[in-house]
């Protein structure tokens, strides 16, 4: 009587310790991305004003335009993992090159189309006359690391779909010590200025790039697997990965919108709501580091043909979510007292700000939620139904949110209006987890 709940217990202990084993080197990788940026910023803050601004609006730029692209990581991971689960590692290994390909020619076309027009970009985000010389200079040379930008989202996505969160993070960790060792000598030891900072972690992002080229190499040496690029191979990869791009797109319309509206609101309550969005960011990262966990491991199962057990991994990663959610939204109340105050000194500000982060705190199981699902279904490689699900949100958050300075509201109107955002993603992906239509197992889908 006693064995089946105990075969059942032994079952969550193993995919509690598989979800932690790639959660968490996850979310030390996604963590090291963003402190690229934030090093820069500390370094080229002691130029001056100008410089940090121009930073400000080329990093912005080069942000987008690599956040765009993030479906070269999330597509690979879910077709290669299918591989890995369909016991196929040479075609595992075959489709991460494919990616890897496909990332290399998105990146020489991204730089040759933006580099001649660093200048109007610049201008078009709104930079002074003293900050878009800087900015210009630093986007310009930031460009030419593009190829190599994009090349690491793809071949972080072949490690995850192989089931290895390790290497992305040594290798990130490996390539923040390096941006900023040669931050400080090109700015200051060089006396290169914010060009050095940009060639900095050029050199840095290539370097990463070519430390993931070497285990990807080895690997498909080892089992005998082609470097060549094969056309029908990255033709399937871009399709694969456009309607993540419609999903990815989408979302940041969401975002942008809301910016635009508290914008809108007035300077109070853009600056109170840039500081609620940098820890609505923070948060994510921790939810879709599990998210990660579960593309790899869902699109192993399913390509295993093991369809029960893509179901129960996916009822326990959805208990990780809500219980992730309700940490962290904890955690938000009790610290926000003591990081409110790093933040802004300004009681105007602090006022506005402190009502929507309590929104952010009780909206947390939601994302939770969301986020799981989301990862889910990018591992089942169900990108199509992505990228309408997110359409729809779209359509649904759009209007209330431009109504909200209409009829009078604040910044915690507007937060209501993201928690609603947010409740309409869950629904949908809900409603197809449900269905059970996500659950297409072979090796492909």
């Amino acid at each position: 009587m006693t064995q089946a709940p105990t075969t059942a217990k032994a079952a969550l202990r193993r995919h509690d310790r598989e979800i932690l084993s790639l959660a968490l080197p996850a979310f030390g990788a996604l963590v090291a991305e963003p402190l690229f940026l934030m090093v820069d910023s500390a370094i080229v803050g002691h130029l001056g004003t100008p410089q940090l601004a121009g930073l400000a609006i080329a990093g912005t730029l080069l942000s987008t335009a690599v956040s765009v692209f993030v479906f070269l990581a999330y597509a690979t991971t879910a077709a290669v993992a299918r591989r890995v689960g369909a016991g196929d590692l040479p075609a595992a290994l075959r489709q991460g090159i494919d990616g890897i390909w496909l990332a290399l020619l998105l990146g020489i076309a991204v730089a040759a189309v933006t580099l001649p027009a660093a200048p109007w970009l610049v201008e078009a985000l709104g930079a002074s006359d003293t900050a878009a010389p800087h900015a210009t200079t630093y986007l310009r040379i930031s460009l030419l690391g593009i190829p190599a930008m994009l090349i690491v989202l793809a071949a972080t996505g072949v490690l995850r779909g192989l089931q290895d969160t390790r290497t992305p993070l040594y290798v990130a960790i490996g390539g923040f010590a390096a941006n900023g060792a040669l931050n400080l000598g090109l700015v200051y030891g060089a006396g290169l200025g914010v060009a050095g900072s940009a060639w900095g972690t050029v050199i840095a992002q290539c370097g990463m790039a070519a430390a993931y080229l070497v285990v990807v190499v080895r690997g498909s040496r080892r089992h005998g697997v082609p470097l060549r690029p094969d056309a029908s191979g990255i033709r399937a990869s871009a399709q694969a990965g456009a309607p993540l791009l419609v999903r990815t797109l989408s979302l940041r319309a969401v975002l942008l919108l809301a910016t635009a509206v508290a914008a809108r609101l007035g300077d109070t309550e853009v600056a109170a709501h840039q500081i609620v969005i940098s820890l609505w960011n923070l948060m994510a990262f921790a939810l879709d580091a599990i998210a990660i966990a579960g593309q790899a491991i869902i699109g192993r199962y399913l390509g295993a043909d093991d369809a029960e057990g893509a179901r129960r991994v996916c009822r326990r990663m959805i208990q990780w979510g809500v219980v992730s959610g309700v940490v962290l939204g904890l955690l938000l109340v009790l610290t926000s007292p003591l990081f409110v105050p790093l933040f802004t000194g300004d009681p105007a500000v602090r006022s506005t700000l402190l009502p929507a982060l309590l929104i952010v705190a009780l909206s947390q199981p939601i994302s939770g939620v969301v986020f799981i699902l989301d990862g889910v279904l990018m591992g089942a490689g169900d990108g199509p139904y992505l990228a309408r699900a997110m359409l729809i949100t779209l359509a649904v958050f759009a209007p209330v949110a431009l109504l909200v300075p209409v009829l009078g509201g604040g910044l915690a109107a507007l937060w209501w209006a993201m928690t609603l955002m947010m409740t309409v993603r869950m629904a949908t992906l809900w409603f197809r987890m449900r269905s059970g239509r996500w659950i297409v197992t072979g090796a492909t889908r």
